[in-house]
């Protein structure tokens, strides 16, 4: 599948060369996973099935596992290699034992039936899809009604000092632009998402220098994939530049990198409540819920 925004064929390949070397560097993203894992408690009910989308080497996976052990969890990730990692760190695929299952396949076109979905939980994943309405959509058909969306992503402070420092030495873009946490309320409430909260927290990571944050970014996979992105290598001269553009935020711990995390937790609605779609209001219903008269 196009994505207008992302070259979405890189951020396959730059996470499955992160696979190996995503769980060591990962340490915002598992704090940012283990503050989304603490609102499991909203859903009181165990489960059927549990789906984590963008899984990654399975951190969370193995976690929703052990939390509803009776529940199948889906463990789903565009990189087939990330998946291997899940594998390993679940003690392998075995047949009918309570271990994430594994799904190589985009969020953008969920291979799961309407309304076969209980959970859905995604940490740091859905920032690499630019059609935030239609990502929402496909994660609401796939819900249960009265199923819960638990979700992280970035917000548009992510890496500002980065994006500036780059903005001095070269004219092509360098860091993703994220959306907002308006523009995330607003896109799951389109999507007919109930009683939607969200917060905001501006976390910062330290480093020696930029190198050491260019490498960090590379082991979890957080390459620039923008479509727009310059398909050369950035050159010395420009990294230097951009190097001695960071240089005046340093502080005593190191150059500062924030980063802006938006978590929202929702409902999927019920059969029946009206969804605004292309300007109408939309009343869906299952199949088996219609009358069929037989002659």
């Amino acid at each position: 599948m196009s994505d207008p925004l992302f070259d979405t064929r890189h951020v396959r390949r730059a996470f499955a060369r992160a696979a190996r070397s995503y769980e060591a560097a990962a340490r915002l993203q598992h704090e940012v996973e283990a503050r989304l894992l603490e609102s499991l408690e909203f859903h009181a009910a165990t489960p059927a099935v549990v789906l984590d989308v963008g899984c990654g080497p399975g951190r969370a996976s193995i976690a929703l596992q052990k939390h509803w052990p009776k529940a199948t969890v889906v463990a789903l990730d565009l990189a087939l290699p990330m998946l291997r990692e899940t594998r390993r760190r679940a003690g392998g695929w075995r047949p009918f034992a309570r271990v994430p299952q594994p799904v190589c396949a985009d969020v953008r076109a969920l291979p799961f039936a309407d309304g076969s979905v209980d959970v859905v939980f995604s940490n740091l994943c859905v920032q690499w899809v630019a059609d935030l309405p239609a990502l929402f959509a496909g994660l609401r058909r796939i819900l249960r009604p009265g199923g819960l969306l638990l979700v992280s992503t970035f917000g548009p402070d992510t890496l500002q000092e980065l994006r500036e420092a780059f903005a001095v030495a070269d004219a092509a873009p360098h860091v993703s632009p994220f959306a907002t946490i308006a523009q995330f309320g607003d896109a799951l409430m389109h999507a007919g998402f109930r009683d939607p909260v969200l917060d905001r927290d501006l976390l910062t990571t330290h480093y020696a220098d930029l190198s050491t944050l260019m490498r960090e970014l590379r082991a979890i996979g957080a390459t620039n994939a923008l479509a727009t992105r310059r398909h050369t290598l950035t050159g010395r001269a420009r990294f230097a530049a951009a190097a001695a553009a960071y240089e005046p935020l340093r502080t005593p711990v190191g150059l500062p990198a924030s980063w802006e995390v938006i978590t929202a937790l929702a409902w999927a609605p019920q059969h029946g409540a009206p969804i605004r779609e292309a300007g109408m209001d939309v009343a869906r219903f299952p199949a088996s819920g219609i009358p069929v008269r037989r002659r």
